[in-house]
């Protein structure tokens, strides 16, 4: 598939909102909360990064991490805890964990990129982007091979689904581009380096841009919050960028005249 295929891909540079700014200072500790997406479009973003779980009853949840601890006043694992008592968490004592569909609702216009985070979310994730047909406004990704395969199954080719390489190594490179080329996928989305055994590979290349672009697809880079890294990632020719520093990523953008 190419990024043509999906209105999704049509705003020219994509400017992801990860987790919701998660270093922008009126959302610091306050990551994927609906304060942190409100933030966000404040500033004039429409594109939004988030992870879903499930809950043990079968809710899902836009949040980051499997447990509760590290920035919620609660504690356990989401799988493991019904929604009634996961709803009773606070994200740094302030915010409620959003439902994706309540953040679906509340953002008609946004759109978002989500990873579904264990096996249980994925039936539920094809199920909410039904329900509120949301098939243009979202792109789904997942670290695991076998859930990607499974959302792409449910979603059908209505929904765009990117390729991820965080588990590239450096010695299979070469055939895992050409998979990817092949593959659905009308995105790669990839970090600038991956340190794989004791090895650090440099995914973001001229020459995987092009290679990625004549195939008619997307790049689209995470997790960078850095001037001068932003720039030379545009002047490479990426067609996104996933930042936490939401203010920094908007600034650099207004500057070249790439905001949209």
């Amino acid at each position: 598939m190419r990024a043509a295929d999906y209105d999704y891909f049509g705003s020219g540079f994509l400017a992801f909102a990860h987790r919701g700014g998660a270093l922008y200072p009126p959302n610091l500790h306050r990551e994927n909360s609906r304060h942190a997406f409100e933030q966000a479009a404040a500033l004039g973003y429409r594109y939004f990064e988030t992870d879903v779980h499930a809950t043990a009853d079968g809710v899902l949840l836009a949040f980051h991490d499997d447990r509760l601890d590290r920035v919620t006043d609660a504690h356990g694992m989401i799988r493991e805890l019904p929604a009634a008592e996961v709803a009773r968490a606070r994200i740094h004592g302030i915010d409620p964990i959003p439902r994706l569909a309540e953040l679906l609702e509340a953002f008609p216009v946004a759109r978002f990129n989500i990873d579904a985070k264990s096996p249980a979310a994925v039936a539920l994730l094809a199920d909410t982007i039904a329900e509120h047909e949301a098939w243009d406004r979202v792109c789904v990704s997942s670290f695991g091979v076998r859930r990607l395969h499974e959302l792409r199954r449910r979603v059908g080719g209505r929904v765009a689904s990117c390729a991820s390489a965080a588990g590239v190594a450096a010695s299979r490179f070469a055939p895992w581009l050409t998979r990817v080329l092949q593959s659905p996928a009308p995105a790669l989305q990839i970090p600038v380096r991956h340190r794989f055994r004791g090895r650090t590979v440099t995914l973001v290349t001229p020459r995987l841009i092009a290679d990625v672009h004549r195939a008619g697809k997307q790049v689209h880079v995470w997790t960078v919050d850095d001037r001068a890294e932003i720039e030379r990632l545009l002047d490479l020719g990426v067609d996104g960028i996933f930042a936490d520093r939401i203010d920094t990523l908007k600034d650099v953008l207004v500057e070249r005249g790439r905001w949209t």
